[in-house]
Formats: C-alpha cells, sequence, structure tokens
C-alpha cells in the first residue's frame, strides 16, 4: 500500500469517528428544548437536563480532538497533491 493510500485509508475512518460522534450528539440534543427552571417542581426535569449536558460535555473533547486530527490529515492530502503536481509541473 503506498503512502497516500495509508493516509486515505487514516482520513475515512477518522471522518466516520468524527461523524459518529456528531451523530451522537445530536441523537442526545435531539428533542431537547431551552427550558429555564425557576420553581422547584420540576427537579426530574432539571436532573435529566443536567444528565443531557453531562453527556454533551464528556465527547466535546473527543469531537474536538478528532476535528482538529481530521483538518490535519485533510490538510496532509492537499500538500501531497499540490507538491505532487508542482514536481510534474
Amino acid at each position: 500500500m503506498t503512502y497516500i493510500m495509508l493516509i486515505w485509508v487514516v482520513w475515512v475512518v477518522l471522518g466516520i469517528a468524527l461523524l459518529s460522534l456528531l451523530a451522537y450528539r445530536v441523537s442526545i440534543t435531539q428533542y431537547e428544548e431551552d427550558r429555564l427552571f425557576l420553581d422547584g417542581g420540576n427537579e426530574v426535569q432539571h436532573m435529566e437536563q443536567d444528565a443531557m449536558f453531562a453527556k454533551l460535555k464528556s465527547i466535546k473533547p473527543a469531537i474536538q480532538i478528532l476535528g482538529g486530527i481530521e483538518g490535519f490529515v485533510t490538510l496532509a492530502i492537499v500538500a501531497f497533491y499540490v507538491s505532487d503536481a508542482l514536481r510534474q509541473f
């Protein structure tokens, strides 16, 4: 397997992982509405919303890291093709 094929495989795997995390984040917040709890009668809903925010907070670093790595690999692919085009020019 050539160097560029390996980079493409890494790019696809990272993309699938990133899209999976983004889909999971959307599924967590799909039915959520903006709410303001002013009285103590909505304690159960407040706890559910806190649990949802805890899940979102736990996956946020993974999304940021995968997004950064995905961007870096994309730049590496573009740099490879630009350098190859300049070499042939």
